[in-house]
């Protein structure tokens, strides 16, 4: 009984205090905004009030032994993604996908093949190799912007274009690399952020090159035995191809010896470095091939949608896909392609609040760092 008074005359302190913040602003801030903050006290000193109960602290040990079933579980799952029967299945069941869906959702998986390639190139250099690359949008661009000049100029075809677009992103991330790699830490990313922001002002400037604002327009279009590729089920089935393949590279590159070499400098560069690794050629090995799928998807971005202008190549579509990388869990390419179909079909599902979708970003990464640190697929650490 003398526990239910204390309650009861501690809730009656809280709506007394809340009403008296509400009358002493009242003549300066005016009604409404006198009710909103005597509301945003009371509610704060209610949940504090709340977290002190015994009930609240039950809740909280039940929420974490089920975060505990959850994670177990999740890390079953994983396991079980890594198996070539799963990856059988998902590539039938991706292939009789568009018979169910319309133009609009066959675009939007399209888009998401697009950004499952980009997010295994960055793993490349950030999952394995452990580099922080923040500008890896760049690399994204130039492949574009070579594949859409030399198909305006020259008349370049889109299958030697894929080449062309990946080669050209390499040899820059080669030229960037070689005196910028043997940054560590916080300075390589910044040196990234930079290039990102070079790069896209260049473009945006470069007039004669580049078009400047207005972009490049009338791209070639990809031509398979006469056909021409126009539509949107047919990009999204050589999309399909390009992750498929991709996928295969990557499942192959991680497991080799250069994969664990990558995962050893990750881990401990000194380390590594002590037992033999030459982790400045390996780190730029890295830093090139991830540069070279970039510049590979960015050729099929331009093909697909028949222009390119700087405005597709932000300093947040690098965020967007470091998101997928970190969300999906660095250096699993199941993760990494969950990663991809939740940050870019979710968005199209939930459009109406896309002015949020940044913080929705944040609030994710926040949850993930706390709750789950090596990402919804990503192994633990041994």
């Amino acid at each position: 009984m003398n526990t239910l008074l204390k309650s009861a005359n501690a809730y009656v302190k809280i709506i007394l205090f809340s009403l008296s913040i509400g009358l002493l602003v009242l003549p300066f801030t005016g009604t409404g905004n006198a009710v909103r903050l005597s509301a945003a006290a009371f509610a704060s000193l209610f949940l504090w009030r709340l977290s002190k109960s015994e009930a609240f602290l039950s809740i909280a040990r039940s929420f974490s032994r089920f975060l505990t079933i959850v994670r177990e579980n999740i890390s079953s799952l994983s396991r079980a993604a890594q198996s070539p029967f799963v990856y059988a299945g998902f590539i039938v069941f991706l292939i009789f996908l568009p018979a169910f869906l319309n133009d609009y959702y066959q675009d939007i998986m399209t888009l998401t093949g697009i950004y499952i390639v980009l997010a295994l190139g960055l793993n490349i250099v950030v999952g394995q190799a452990g580099l922080l690359n923040l500008g890896y949008v760049a690399f994204y661009a130039i492949g574009a912007y070579t594949y859409a000049i030399l198909s305006t100029t020259l008349g370049l075809a889109f299958w030697p274009g894929l080449l062309a677009g990946a080669a050209v992103a390499a040899l820059f991330a080669f030229i960037i690399g070689l005196p910028t790699l043997r940054l560590r830490g916080d300075y390589f990313a910044i040196v990234t952020l930079g290039l990102g922001e070079i790069t896209r002002i260049i473009l945006n400037n470069w007039d004669g090159l580049t078009g400047g604002p207005n972009g490049i327009s009338r791209v070639g279009r990809p031509v398979l035995a006469g056909y021409s590729l126009h539509s949107t089920l047919d990009f999204y089935y050589v999309i399909l191809v390009i992750v498929i393949i991709t996928v295969f590279a990557m499942k192959r590159l991680m497991t080799s010896r250069i994969g664990r070499a990558w995962i050893a400098i990750r881990e401990d560069e000194v380390a590594a470095e002590a037992m033999g690794i030459d982790t400045f050629r390996l780190k730029l090995l890295a830093f090139v091939v991830g540069s070279a799928l970039a510049g590979l998807t960015g050729v099929f971005f331009a093909a697909k949608m028949a222009f390119v202008s700087p405005e597709s190549f932000t300093f947040s579509e690098s965020v967007l896909i470091l998101c997928m990388v970190v969300l999906g869990g660095m250096g699993s390419i199941p993760g990494i392609i969950l990663g991809a179909l939740l940050l870019i079909t979710l968005p199209e599902i939930f459009r109406d609040f896309q002015d949020y979708r940044m913080l929705a970003f944040g609030i994710a990464l926040v949850a993930m760092m706390v709750f789950r640190p090596q990402g919804l697929l990503g192994t633990v650490k041994k």
